[in-house]
C-alpha cells in the first residue's frame, strides 16, 4: 500500500490550495481517509477524514469553514480543498488510510491510521 500526497508549496494568506492523496495498493478492504498535519515543534493532528462512501465527513474545527474533503473512490483518490489559508495552517500535510470497520471518520474515534503517506508541506505566507 502507498499513499502519495501532493499539491503542497508555497501559499499567500487567503489564498487557497488543493492536497492530493493517491493510494495504491488498497484492495480488498474499506477504508476510511483522512489527513492530518503536523506543524514545527507541534505533535500531528487532524484536519480532516471522509467515509468510504463519501457520505460522511469530519473536520477539525480549526479548517471546519474553509475545508472540503472529497474522494474519488474508482480512481483511489483523495483531495482537500482549503480556501483562506492562514499563517497557522503551516505545516506537513499527511494522508492517511484505515480500514473502515475500525474508523468511520469520526476523530474522536480515531485509534490509529493503518497507512500514512510521507507529507506534503504546506506554507503559508502573511
Amino acid at each position: 500500500v502507498q499513499l502519495v500526497e501532493s499539491g503542497g508549496g508555497l501559499a499567500q494568506a487567503g489564498g487557497s490550495l488543493r492536497l492530493r492523496c493517491a493510494a495504491s495498493g488498497l484492495t480488498s478492504r474499506t477504508y476510511t481517509m483522512a489527513w492530518f498535519r503536523q506543524a514545527p515543534g507541534k505533535e500531528r493532528e487532524f484536519v480532516a477524514s471522509i467515509s468510504w462512501s463519501g457520505g460522511a465527513t469530519y473536520y477539525a474545527d480549526s479548517v471546519d469553514d474553509r475545508s472540503t474533503i472529497s474522494r474519488d473512490n474508482p480512481g483511489n483518490t483523495v483531495w482537500l480543498q482549503m480556501n483562506s489559508l492562514k499563517p497557522e495552517d503551516t505545516a506537513v500535510y499527511y494522508c492517511a488510510a484505515a480500514a473502515s470497520e475500525v474508523w468511520s471518520g469520526a476523530p474522536w474515534a480515531y485509534h490509529g491510521a493503518d497507512y500514512w503517506g510521507k507529507g506534503t508541506l504546506v506554507t503559508v505566507s502573511s
